[in-house]
């Protein structure tokens, strides 16, 4: 398996501040994590064949023991789709490539039916999958069943027509009728070609794989390329099997040269870096988030994995203290020395060959300009860790490059594993500045004695109150040094003065080694500051990736005394307007409600309302002037009825009167008495005809 196909960089994490930072690592926990959530079957199974083979593949490299029971119905898929003579080539494979893993038993007769299947279709084949296909079969065949004969006589026609499809620049086309190429292409069609290789009897002819060597050297010529040294292969169409992602792309391309690579014998001389880089790009991709990108990530990892071991190197720090210089924070902790961990393993977390991690040099940040070590990190056998116990005694405060390199005890581990050489480090150290000598001062602008002056504590709370004209000068100044002593530059050093209706005006403070000062003649700044009289809020702001004690510090105010502006002087902006404040709650609205009238005394509304019930009880009274009684009420059923309606009729007519006295509109009272008046005159004219008969047949008697 030692073929010379080159291997991922050694990536170093770094963690030097009292943090720790998420930069790549090799495959961990956190994968099989995903893997057991991504590819959850349901109901027992997976929605098809292909599914189910990235599935298992997926477990199998991450060697996730069996977590799901899919064993009997997946290999009744598999039985089902050989035994089917409508199934698609596609099938076929998947079937055969679920079996591979699964180990299942199968109807030797139904396994060799589909040999014919596949020869047939590849010779007539006139498209790039169907070659896949029809290959990666016969492939499959030969691996399960050795007694299968899938040996391929006209091989190298075979071949030649698959490379007919080929490309100047190494990427393939999917057929003849098909313009465009593509990288994802260039790994199926390395997949067949390797495939034909493996079958073919007699052998292919050494021209034509080296032939297909140089393709596979001009197919990296136009490999995609980040500023951190990731490569990848990119997609620039949309072809027969739609468009395809760079990580699925890039898988593609690794598969198809590490089939070439196990179906030869010959050395590809692939471009290290590049190989590196392609590697660097599937950790890159950290935890994916679909069932498809996991299984191209780790299925393109396994393959590098397997070809030649990938070693990738994860070193940070550890959270320590040095007691030695207290202000030196790297870390917070109560231990005595600063140490360095360094962690060599491979893409897929196995544990890497015996050998050592050397600090060979240490870079200023952004200088050229180095400082040779050549210190040995001790090995720690429990941990597997190696160790960097002490830091050189130039490190102060500040970003490093560290360059690390990795030594084989073996030497001939060099064969079978590449660490990528020498790998460069970004480090941070970080510290506790110390600011000495802070104080702000008003000068006179001629003789430039000292007007005013405060001493100020950075950080801190500071209050001073200042006052100058326009022919006076303001100075600001402090002095910045690491814990060592040596001076120190931040990336910010600004001073800003902010006028009472928010006008800000905002100055970088210059240094010379570690003292820092600024100088505001007022008088050159009249324009700038657009004449404006009245306080200014004084705020300085120190900060740095490396300070630990970084800060945005308000000092207190100056009240400055400018001359008016003339006439054509700039005049200050306007101030930008809260956009919350126009949709914004507005004002809350409070009613003025009328004042109640007054009401009489409860007294006097008793005494109305029994006046009001008098015309009632004279009404009783006069009914018994009259005569009125119920004598010549009627006694049958039927009068009696109409007699009993009439008078409840008239009880609604009085309770709709007192209705529309209280409540009801005119309109409603009219419709209601309508009805009530067309009621009263059907059961009154039947009461009145009844008394009427009765009246006749008494005179009659």
């Amino acid at each position: 398996m030692a073929r010379d196909l080159g291997i991922l960089i050694i990536a170093v994490l770094v963690l030097a501040a009292t943090c720790e930072s998420a930069v790549l690592s090799p495959v961990s926990e956190s994968h099989r994590s995903a893997a057991l959530e991504l590819f959850s079957p349901a109901d027992g199974s997976y929605g098809s064949l292909e599914e189910t083979y990235e599935a298992l593949k997926t477990f199998k490299v991450l060697g996730i023991e069996k977590k799901h029971d899919i064993r009997t119905s997946s290999c009744a898929s598999v039985a089902d789709t050989l035994k089917s003579t409508s199934s698609a080539l596609k099938d076929f494979v998947d079937a055969l490539r679920v079996n591979s893993i699964l180990k299942c038993e199968l109807n030797s007769e139904a396994v060799r039916g589909t040999q014919s299947r596949f020869k047939d279709s590849l010779n007539g084949a006139n498209s790039l999958i169907d070659f896949y296909y029809s290959i990666g079969g016969l492939v499959l065949l030969k691996e399960q069943m050795s007694e299968v004969d899938v040996n391929l006589g006209d091989a190298d026609r075979i071949f030649r027509s698959i490379k007919a499809l080929g490309q100047s620049d190494g990427r393939w086309r999917l057929s003849s009728n098909n313009p465009e190429s593509s990288n994802n292409a260039a790994g199926i069609a390395l997949e067949a070609l390797a495939g034909v290789i493996s079958l073919a009897t007699p052998q292919i002819g050494n021209s034509l794989i080296t032939t297909l060597k140089n393709d596979i050297l001009k197919l990296f010529d136009g490999i995609e390329r980040y500023d951190d040294g990731t490569y990848y292969f990119d997609e620039k169409h949309v072809g027969a099997r739609g468009h395809q992602s760079p990580l699925s792309s890039s898988a593609s391309v690794v598969r198809g040269i590490a089939a070439v690579a196990a179906a030869t014998s010959e050395t590809l001389n692939l471009p290290g870096e590049k190989i590196l880089g392609l590697a660097k790009f599937f950790l890159g991709v950290g935890v994916p988030g679909s069932a498809q990108d996991l299984y191209h990530q780790i299925d393109a990892l396994s393959y590098l994995e397997n070809i030649r071991q990938v070693l990738w190197k994860l070193t940070f720090f550890r959270a320590l203290y040095n007691k030695a210089h207290p202000d030196l924070k790297i870390y917070s902790s109560d231990l005595d020395f600063v140490a360095a961990l360094v962690r060599v393993s491979t893409v897929l977390g196995s544990p890497a060959p015996t050998l050592s991690v050397r600090l060979m040099q240490i870079f200023v940040s952004g200088s050229k300009d180095a400082s040779v070590i050549d210190q040995e990190l001790k090995f720690d056998a429990v941990s597997g860790m190696h160790v960097l116990e002490t830091l050189p005694k130039n490190i102060d405060v500040g970003s490093y490059v560290f360059s690390f390199e990795v030594i084989f005890h073996n030497p001939e581990h060099k064969k079978t594993y590449v660490s990528g050489g020498r790998t460069r480090v970004l480090v941070h150290i970080t510290g506790v500045i110390k600011i000495d000598n802070a104080e702000i001062v008003i000068l006179d602008g001629d003789r430039g004695s000292v007007e005013t002056q405060k001493k100020l504590k950075l950080p801190g709370d500071n209050t001073v109150a200042l006052s100058a004209n326009h022919l006076q000068k303001l100075r600001l100044s402090f002095d910045l040094s690491t814990p060592f002593g040596n001076a120190f530059k931040p990336h910010q050093a600004f001073l800003k003065l902010r006028h009472e209706n928010g006008i800000d005006h905002i100055f970088l403070v210059g240094n010379s080694g570690k003292k820092f000062e600024i100088i505001l003649d007022f008088l050159g700044l009249v324009e700038k500051f657009f004449y404006l009289s009245g306080r200014y809020n004084i705020q300085l702001t120190v900060g740095d990736a490396d300070m630990e004690n970084s800060f945005l510090q308000p000092l207190g105010f100056v009240e400055l005394d400018l001359p008016d502006a003339p006439e054509k002087a700039t005049r200050p902006p306007p101030q930008a307007v809260d956009p919350y404040s126009r949709y914004g709650p507005k004002a809350e609205i409070t009613h003025i409600f009328r004042a109640p009238e007054k009401r009489p005394a409860k007294e006097l509304s008793l005494t109305f309302l029994g006046l009001i019930l008098v015309p009632f009880f004279g009404f009783l009274a006069g009914l018994v002037q009259l005569g009125a009684n119920l004598k010549s009420f009627p006694k049958s059923t039927v009068p009696s009825t109409f007699a009993i309606l009439f008078h409840l009729g008239i009880a609604a007519v009085l309770a709709l009167y007192a209705l529309f006295w209280l409540k009801l509109d005119l309109f409603t009272t009219l419709k209601a008495l309508g009805l009530l008046g067309m009621f009263l005159m059907f059961v009154g004219h039947k009461t009145l005809s009844h008394l009427a008969s009765t009246s006749s047949k008494l005179k009659s008697v």
